[in-house]
């Protein structure tokens, strides 16, 4: 919504300030302008990236168009659903975990948090870690390296399509400015019409350079940057995941662990201390009625 609001404002500003100069509104539209603005940057698109790169590119933008997947609610829901986990271990030992990360689908533990259990990507993260901490043959420092490797290609990985619309972002001023000298080279040709002909291709062609320059900083680029945004938010769940894990691998009791969880996430998202206590406590008290 806000993204379709801030174009608005773009266009608003940019065509309400030219109209309002006196400008005229049509002298703006040239759509020869924009396809060969667009397609010579779509078509540099594709040479750049494999195909991989274009399919998450389609998949990916719709996201812009949406809230955050994980906001205060839904990080509550995931450090209870870790607690339980490590509290569970930490009663009946590592081993007490076998039959819930080996089938998370048809775990009480895991399906009573939707949220989590939706996630595939995440509860994957969970359950692989889960799985080698019950061998008990692995310290935090090497659990910790793996995290920070698989990390590093989890971000790596949500910032491509990011990175290849930043790219043609960057070109399509230079779209822009091929699309004004061919309108220019076609003014040039026809400099036996009259004034009042050249001077709608002169500003045919001027078009041309406005219009990449108002595409790569008005709508392009911006978009890029927010699938960077969404990208950093992405990353977090399996940062707090990290951090509730490393604790309890390290020692901590459950009620301790999942507070490191809480610290590592954005201060909008995060619970207060009395929030997380409050889901904690409410997983103590659901347990008895649970299993009678």
């Amino acid at each position: 919504m806000f993204v379709a609001i801030g174009w608005l404002m773009v266009l608003g500003a940019v065509i309400g300030s030219f109209v309002g100069e006196g400008g005229h509104l049509f002298a703006l539209l040239q759509p020869f302008e924009l396809i060969c603005i667009f397609g010579a940057a779509f078509g540099a698109f594709v040479v750049a990236n494999p195909v991989t790169t274009l399919k998450k590119t389609i998949k990916s933008l719709p996201a812009c168009f949406k809230g955050p997947r994980y906001d205060k609610a839904k990080y509550l829901e995931l450090i209870a659903l870790l607690y339980e986990l490590m509290q569970k271990a930490r009663k009946e030992g590592m081993m007490a975990l076998e039959a819930d990360v080996d089938a998370p689908d048809q775990s009480p533990l895991f399906q009573k948090y939707s949220t989590i259990a939706g996630d595939h990507h995440l509860l994957d993260f969970i359950t692989d870690y889960l799985r080698m901490m019950s061998t008990g043959n692995i310290n935090v420092l090497e659990m910790q390296d793996l995290m920070d490797e698989e990390l590093t290609t989890h971000h790596a990985e949500e910032s491509v399509v990011a990175n290849a619309l930043q790219k043609m972002a960057d070109g399509l001023p230079a779209f822009g400015i091929v699309a004004a000298v061919m309108g220019v080279v076609h003014t040039m040709a026809s400099v036996g019409e009259p004034p009042a002909i050249l001077g709608k291709m002169i500003a045919a062609a001027l078009v041309g350079t406005f219009l990449g320059i108002l595409l790569s900083y008005g709508f392009i680029g911006p978009m890029a940057d927010l699938l960077h945004a969404k990208g950093r938010a992405a990353s977090k769940p399996f940062q707090c995941v990290k951090a509730v894990l490393l604790a309890s691998l390290s020692g901590y009791a459950p009620s301790v662990a999942v507070e490191f969880g809480r610290k590592v996430l954005f201060t909008t998202d995060r619970p207060t201390f009395q929030e997380l206590d409050d889901t904690v406590r409410a997983t103590k008290v659901s347990k008895p009625a649970a299993s009678s």
